[in-house]
């Protein structure tokens, strides 16, 4: 007889939940260089892009310049001229070009034109007074937007970078946890059938189960798939949508289509959780485990053969 996922008591989940939010802290707290080193970064592409624009004066700025500034990459750092920052899609829309790709825009003048024209239009008249103003910039005007600009293309970049390291590295985490456990990876696949998918002692990432994208499935002795959720939360409102409209949709769409008996949905959680979400995602079929204790997840899967 196949054993039963494990479900958590409303105190297990709020003590594991306090477990993970005091790790969360802590390593956000913990000293990192990827702060000075995406400051730097940021800091060298203003530079350069001031430079070859002549500190933004419109009547240097050509479009053979402008031309230079993509081929030199500095794109990024032209919608970041903006107040607030255009994203990429924002820009092709407002400016009805079809790709702002260095190769592209470096060669069709009249596209570029259209770009430089929506930044113009939209630029951030308190980091660049001058620019409005149509003169040039006093010292400390220039140096007080390459820093303003600077932290804000940084703070951005470090935030794209903790949501998508945080999940690629609690997947990497829970795959070398299941090597450990006798497991070898497969190749990513569509399982359309209970019977498709990773084998006896096999896992995959990044699979359709269904219609739905499982972050890493499964095969468990019994031979029932584990589907399992890596989700990383970085406050209480946001793991409503880590959890209960992510991971627990996804867990009733697998027990309708695969049955109860047939498939195991879950989660693998790491940092701030609230409890009522947690609750109500195991009420809706989820499993819930924490990365910050694997063993749990372990036990689980030698309780199936």
């Amino acid at each position: 007889m196949s054993s039963h996922p494990p479900r958590w008591s409303a105190e297990q989940l709020s003590q594991e939940a306090d477990i993970s939010s005091e790790n969360f802290r802590v390593a956000r707290l913990s000293p990192t260089q990827a702060w000075s080193g995406h400051y730097v970064e940021a800091r060298r592409k203003f530079d350069a892009l001031f430079h070859l624009l002549h500190d933004l004066d419109p009547v240097h700025v050509t479009n053979a310049n402008l031309a230079q500034s993509y081929r030199d990459n500095l794109g990024e750092a032209l919608r970041y001229l903006a107040g607030p920052p255009i994203s990429e899609d924002d820009l092709k829309v407002l400016a009805g070009v079809s790709s702002l790709a260095p190769s592209v825009l470096s060669s069709d003048l009249h596209a570029l034109g259209k770009v430089f024209a929506v930044i113009e239009q939209v630029i951030d008249p308190f980091r660049f007074p001058w620019v409005v103003a149509h003169r040039a910039p006093m010292q400390q005007e220039r140096e007080a937007a390459l820093l303003a600009s600077s932290v804000l293309l940084a703070a951005q970049r470090i935030a794209t970078e903790r949501r998508s390291s945080g999940k690629n590295d609690q997947e990497s985490m829970v795959k070398d946890y299941l090597r450990t456990l006798g497991f070898s990876e497969v190749p990513t696949t569509t399982i359309t059938t209970i019977v498709k998918g990773p084998q006896a002692n096999q896992f995959c990432a990044e699979c359709l189960l269904g219609d739905r994208k499982a972050d890493v499935v499964l095969r468990l002795h019994d031979t029932r798939l584990m589907a399992l959720e890596c989700k990383v939360s970085n406050s209480s409102t946001n793991s409503v949508k880590r959890v209960n409209n992510d991971a627990a949709v996804k867990a009733t769409y697998w027990n309708r289509e695969f049955g109860l008996s047939q498939v195991v949905p879950s989660a693998m959680l790491s940092g701030v959780f609230k409890t009522l979400n947690l609750i109500q995602a195991q009420k809706n079929g989820l499993t819930i485990f924490w990365a910050h204790d694997l063993g749990r997840l372990g036990q689980f899967i030698e309780s199936s053969r």
